[in-house]
């Protein structure tokens, strides 16, 4: 039996040492032996430690890891040993947060008789208070949880997970402004969602959260032997997101994680930021002897989403000006006006959905010179003058259901076969969180794929438009060059048999130099003559 003077002494020890309450006094359920110690890892205590010394954190966790069950013990000392603590179990799934709840409740009910220094005085499924006035309740993301609440802790439980997570934050977070804290912990789904720009950003050193990564060989009882066998019957994807620790590999992007990482190293400041907005971004202006292509894509018009542009230089692919804002109709098609012919009047592509046919309308008043028109129903590229009473010709490019699939792999193409250079950061988030969702290709619930959309589209035309009509022309100049007239001559003198004679033109007859100059066509339009 313990004395009222070692209880005392052990109440007043397990107040001040969080890490010595929890290796002595705090039990957990194990499969053979019930209820046992929870006698803990070096890590473990280390992030004991980082949670009660800083006020946010983020964790980045592999699976079957213990923390959960720390975040618990953490509550439970915080709930038992101070008054009036009022802590918030977020999670998308009401009963994944009700189950942490529930591991503090038990690690509040196993302690000794004598330790119990709050009782359980409200006792529900989603929540429990304590005599002391602290309490703990789970909720789901849905809804307003938590919003009219001072609370002391927030605990962000599968925060990669939770859909419109940087709106909640935004609605969440003064409930926390004036003193409270958070926890939020998660393995990696994908990047660029609110988890993995805050984690990002901890480790920069640009925010107030402070990270922490659990790779799963910091588990001393873990080898490579355990890892492969765990392992054996994963996806990468899913090996990638349970126990690696990895962002990029995590996720579902329609762009590969690799070529992600690889666009992040060509990502360069523009110039020259200009327009009333500044948000036209300029890394290269027009050079003479250069063709470039402009693509638009226009904002549906209910404010969620931007009005874009891209221009590329067509021979090497690179984006050399961007824009991105939400500007009105009338300013948006003067933009595009004004942008075509700073580079030598260039193919303008805008596309015909919605509103971007009436900022056609628009430019087709200003007399734009160059613009794209296609047909209807193959959405074929045919010339602007040749669309001049064709009542088939529709200006601008239709995406549908036909076309978006075909686009967005051009794209991909693209980018895996490094044909095109990326500069902008805009359009790197972008790509990071446009990701395959029921099978289909799309921005991530909360962001936006607008400037993905224009570079696909001006993939796209420029393989489709420009490079098969220069082809066209090339193949054309090629054939007439290396035509060489003849005369056939039938040769009957075999009996039962046809033949010819071949007899060159004198007056077409080819010389040296109109030799040479066919050995060189065939070397420079080789693959006209391939088969």
């Amino acid at each position: 039996m313990i004395t009222k003077e070692q209880a005392v002494r052990e109440i007043l020890k397990c107040g001040k040492d969080q890490e010595y309450f929890v290796n002595n006094f705090c039990r957990i359920p194990h499969s053979v032996h019930g209820l046992v110690r929870f006698d803990t890892y070096k890590f473990q205590d280390q992030l004991l430690i980082d949670l009660e010394k800083h006020r946010f954190n983020v964790v980045l966790k592999a699976r079957q890891m213990g923390i959960s069950t720390i975040v618990a013990a953490h509550i439970a000392w915080l709930m038992m040993f101070h008054k009036h603590k009022n802590v918030l179990i977020l999670c998308t799934k009401l009963q994944t947060a009700t189950n942490l709840v529930k591991k503090v409740k038990e690690m509040v009910k196993n302690l000794p008789d004598w330790m119990t220094i709050a009782k359980i005085t409200v006792d529900n499924r989603t929540s429990f208070e304590l005599s002391n006035g602290s309490q703990i309740k789970a909720s789901s993301t849905s809804g307003d949880a938590g919003r009219s609440e001072a609370l002391s802790l927030l605990v962000l439980d599968e925060a990669a997970f939770i859909p419109d997570m940087n709106d909640l934050w935004t609605g969440i977070y003064p409930t926390i402004s004036t003193g409270g804290r958070c926890i939020a912990l998660s393995t990696p789904n994908g990047v660029g969602n609110w988890f993995h720009t805050t984690y990002v950003d901890s480790e920069a050193g640009v925010n107030m959260f402070y990270p922490t990564k659990l790779h799963w060989t910091l588990h001393p009882d873990r080898d490579q032997n355990w890892f492969d066998i765990e392992t054996k019957n994963m996806s990468p994807r899913q090996i990638a997101q349970e126990y690696e620790c990895n962002f990029n590999a995590s996720g579902e992007t329609v762009i590969a994680p690799d070529d992600i990482d690889r666009i992040q190293q060509t990502i360069c400041e523009p110039k020259h930021r200009v327009g009333y907005d500044r948000n036209y971004w300029i890394w290269e202006e027009c050079q003479n002897g250069r063709k470039y292509i402009l693509v638009a894509d226009v904002a549906r018009g209910d404010g969620a989403d931007y009005s874009v542009f891209h221009v590329v230089d067509v021979d090497d692919m690179s984006i050399v000006a961007e824009y991105r804002g939400k500007p009105n109709i009338d300013d948006f098609a003067n933009i595009l006006y004004s942008a075509g012919r700073e580079y030598g009047n260039c193919l303008l592509v805008v596309e015909n959905n919605n509103i971007g046919y009436s900022v056609l309308e628009k430019l087709i008043d200003l007399e734009y010179p160059n613009l794209y028109y296609s047909t209807k129903g193959t959405n074929e590229h045919i010339d602007q003058h040749a669309a001049v009473g064709n009542p088939s010709a529709i200006a601008g490019f239709t995406t549908s259901m036909k076309t978006r699939p075909l686009i967005i792999a051009k794209l991909e193409e693209f980018i895996r076969n490094r044909l095109i250079t990326i500069k902008s950061l805009r359009l790197l988030n972008e790509l990071k969180t446009f990701i395959w969702y029921l099978g289909k290709p799309q921005a991530m619930k909360g962001y936006n794929d607008d400037l993905v959309m224009s570079l696909a589209i001006a993939c796209w035309v420029r393989d489709t438009a420009i490079i098969s009509a220069k082809r066209g022309e090339e193949l054309q100049k090629a054939m007439l060059n290396s035509m060489v007239y003849t005369n056939t001559i039938l040769n009957t003198n075999i009996r039962g048999q046809t033949g010819y004679k071949k007899q060159q033109s004198t007056f077409d007859a080819p010389k040296n130099d109109s030799i040479e100059k066919h050995k060189q066509n065939l070397d420079k339009f080789g693959w006209i003559f391939k088969g």
